[in-house]
């Protein structure tokens, strides 16, 4: 669904009331404070509904709209760092079952629908959690009952103890809080025109052309130092890179490569390159034969230099990964390490297994830029041992079908998740996400051999046992070889140096750096 064009004329305000959302203080003051302008390669915004906003423009956009009941500070992925949004304090029972959170009392949703509620956060999770409504329903099954214990205070209960709990009430995909009266009204149309909290409300979208989101002066936190933002649709790498040397924006999306970076700080770019890192991996499907041989999986991962496809990824945009689980997640262990990198060791296991003269193998590589290189790499060092990978390169909507259907030998994936270890061990290794299951997602190995500890984990209150049942599940996991975990690729922006974020970067889940109240942008005298 595209976004309709939506004009802002001061001189009809009652138009802007009924297609933007905006109260009048929205307006206060605006004309003394700067637009921020920021552009990425994206060709046009698809929903800025939190509940169905799937990619990093949807959801870079639309966490400028809404709040959560917790939130990941301003420049942080720290999942240890969360602090109140919405919600001003909360505390669980001893079994971590039941949840309490207390609201911000007078907090607004932009456009005179009122002040958040109890019932609204109520609204919003059962939403989160109904597939014909939400694209993340799957993240809510935990929950077995969300009520409004007053107007300012709601309860969770939730199946089993969640360690990922605060992660899915947060400021992240479908944890951002909704108005029931703005999404009961508009319907279908609330993508097109969010309501929110946040310290910036939506103002009209030109179809592939930008976004513009205006100051909420009523924003809990204060008014914002911006009087707007808007974002520029300009997929044009080129293109981009001229509008931003020109000033005709301010910040941008670069290109993940050593050497766009290395250029844009030799030509005075303030380069911003932050987690959390898109975790690369090489998962081996058993279900296709020899795969399903242990020593020809053991093969595969002595025959896969990480350092040398490190080398061509770059030091700065690179992070070899120690674990199935990405670099600095919560519960991640490296005990185990990562695969030695042996060609005669490779060539020995599979004669072991029975093919002296090697094997071959097919994979589905999708032609982006981010992938295909890396899998020619990886062609080449499995030759080496005696291993022919046929590259089958097609678009990437082709690969992703064709990986879905258990028609991939090697299915090279990058993903970024919620930073906790029980995220990645449910979607990646356990059986039940395995490909063509009844509740598959991205199982592409079928493994199962860390099943048990997994689960367990996944319901253990106690923080020592579960760290050690995730340890647990990574090392079974690792021995099995069900993957060759490879390397993280990190986020990478530019901007100018008159932009202040008004906070230090380490690393933003939406992927994208958070405009806050707090941001400005300095703009020369005319």
């Amino acid at each position: 669904m595209k976004l309709p064009v939506l004009t802002i004329k001061t001189t009809a305000f009652a138009a802007l009331l009924a297609f933007s959302g905006i109260c009048p203080p929205a307006f206060a003051q605006a004309k003394d404070r700067p637009v921020l302008s920021i552009s990425s390669d994206a060709t046009d915004i698809s929903t800025l509904d939190p509940h169905r906003a799937t990619t990093s423009d949807d959801k870079g956009v639309a966490s400028q709209v809404f709040n959560g009941l917790v939130r990941f500070p301003p420049g942080s992925a720290d999942p240890k760092e969360l602090q109140p949004d919405l919600a001003e304090k909360w505390q669980s029972s001893p079994d971590k079952r039941t949840w309490t959170f207390y609201l911000r009392k007078g907090v607004q949703f932009h456009g005179g629908y009122g002040e958040v509620k109890a019932a609204d956060v109520v609204y919003s999770f059962m939403r989160a959690a109904d597939k014909g409504r939400s694209s993340f329903a799957a993240n809510f099954e935990v929950i077995e009952k969300v009520e409004a214990r007053d107007d300012y205070t709601v309860r969770f209960l939730l199946k089993y103890p969640d360690a990922a709990f605060l992660g899915r009430v947060s400021n992240y995909h479908a944890g951002n809080i909704v108005s029931q009266a703005a999404a009961e009204k508009l319907g279908d149309r609330f993508g097109q025109s969010p309501i929110g909290t946040g310290p910036f409300a939506f103002s009209e979208h030109v179809t592939q052309q930008y976004v513009k989101l205006v100051a909420n002066d009523a924003y809990f936190r204060g008014a914002p130092k911006l009087a707007a933002i808007t974002y520029r649709m300009i997929p044009s790498d080129s293109a981009r890179e001229l509008a931003f040397t020109s000033k005709e924006v301010d910040m941008m999306s670069g290109k993940r490569e050593q050497r766009w970076v290395d250029g844009a700080s030799k030509r005075g770019m303030k380069v911003d390159v932050f987690d959390p890192a898109e975790f690369r991996t090489l998962h081996i499907n058993r279900t296709i034969k020899p795969l399903d041989n242990l020593k020809v999986r053991q093969a595969i991962a002595a025959a896969v230099n990480v350092d040398e496809i490190l080398r061509y990824v770059g030091k700065s945009v690179g992070d070899k990964g120690c674990s199935i689980i990405p670099n600095g997640y919560l519960g991640e262990d490296c005990s185990a390490g990562g695969y030695t990198y042996d060609v005669a060791r490779a060539k020995k296991l599979l004669t072991e297994a029975g093919f002296p003269n090697g094997i071959s193998i097919k994979s589905v590589v999708s032609n982006v830029s981010a992938q295909q290189p890396i899998m020619q790499i990886v062609q080449s060092q499995l030759a080496k041992a005696g291993i022919k990978l046929e590259m089958e390169v097609v678009d990437h909507a082709t690969y992703q079908a064709k990986s879905r259907k258990d028609q991939s030998a090697l299915v090279f994936y990058g993903a970024a998740r919620f930073p906790i270890a029980d995220v990645w061990l449910t979607e990646f290794y356990d059986s039940a996400a395995s490909i063509g299951a009844p509740k598959a997602i991205s199982n592409f190995s079928h493994c199962s051999v860390g099943d048990d500890a997994i689960r367990q984990a996944r319901i253990e209150p106690d923080a020592q046992k579960q760290l050690a049942l995730w340890k647990q599940a990574q090392q079974k996991i690792h021995a099995d070889v069900c993957s060759v975990p490879l390397f993280g690729l990190k986020q990478v922006w530019v901007h100018s140096d008159r932009v202040n974020y008004g906070y230090t970067l380490k690393g933003a889940l939406n992927l994208q750096p958070p405009i806050t109240e707090l941001a400005t942008v300095t703009r020369s005298a005319p």
